[in-house]
């Protein structure tokens, strides 16, 4: 990760007005964000800070692994989830209901129901959504199975490492590629919030603001691995989540922004 930004202090204290969530816009009129927009009268923008390329069918099979031939898959995005089920149904691949499905969050492993019949005892995922509470519960079914880890061209070596160490019979299908968006023009308009979710994001944001200085905006991560992503690129992170308290981002925005409102009364 790249380390040339530099940071000013950053106040906790500014009135937040608008927020910027480093995603596309969900589908549908109302958005997760639309409660707490209202609650504390900002404004929340969408705009993804990379892009997603999925690998085709036909350089898949370049890979020669057989998805059928594999017991568990590990899944650590939505992204990888509806990746691997495109791919299973380009390639006419019927994945077993005995598959079993070890996810790095409940919101992960939760969006496994638009694919699957969700039964618990074949999805897992970790307590805290740090890559340590996910190796917990794969190691308790590691002798029994064969993982496939789904992932983009830069994958977690940590999960990697892990499964290799463990002597984990695995294989690590590339499936899409992540792509830094130009998000030059959106930043332009001085967010006092910035939220990621992928350290895909945070690179993206790196590489268009190469010595950025962080004065007054404010950054939110989730993910363990994002948290990581922030604080190596020198950035100061003040909304964390999934936490004991907060879940999700819009729980870890709420808090955050009744702290912070509260403090003008």
């Amino acid at each position: 990760m790249v380390k040339n930004v530099e940071t000013t202090a950053v106040s906790s204290t500014k009135k937040v007005k608008k927020i910027l969530i480093a995603q596309a816009q969900p589908e549908g009129a109302k958005s997760p964000y639309s409660d707490v927009a209202k609650k504390y009268d900002i404004t929340v923008d969408y705009f993804p800070f990379v892009i997603i390329n999925g690998i085709p069918a036909k350089d898949f099979r370049k890979q020669k692994i057989d998805i059928a031939a594999y017991s568990a898959v590990i899944f650590t995005s939505r992204n990888t989830i509806d990746h691997f089920f495109r791919i299973c149904e380009e390639m006419k691949v019927t994945v077993s209901q005995d598959t079993k499905y070890f996810c790095i969050t409940e919101a992960v492993a939760l969006y496994l129901q638009k694919f699957i019949l969700y039964r618990k005892r074949k999805v897992f995922y970790g307590a805290d959504g740090t890559n340590k509470s996910l190796f917990d519960v794969i190691n308790k079914h590691k002798e029994h199975e064969k993982f496939l880890y789904p992932c983009s061209e830069s994958f977690d070596s940590d999960i990697n490492n892990w499964l290799k160490t463990h002597s984990c019979e695995f294989a690590k299908p590339v499936l899409y590629k992540v792509v830094s968006n130009d998000i030059k023009q959106v930043i332009a308009k001085n967010y006092d919030i910035i939220c990621f979710f992928t350290p895909g994001g945070v690179k993206s944001f790196v590489e268009n603001f190469p010595g950025y200085k962080q004065n007054g905006t404010r950054f939110g991560a989730f993910g363990l691995n994002t948290h990581k992503a922030v604080e190596d690129a020198g950035l100061i992170l003040q909304v964390k989540a999934p936490m004991p308290q907060t879940p999700g981002m819009v729980s870890a925005l709420d808090k955050y922004l009744q702290s912070t409102f509260s403090k003008k009364k």
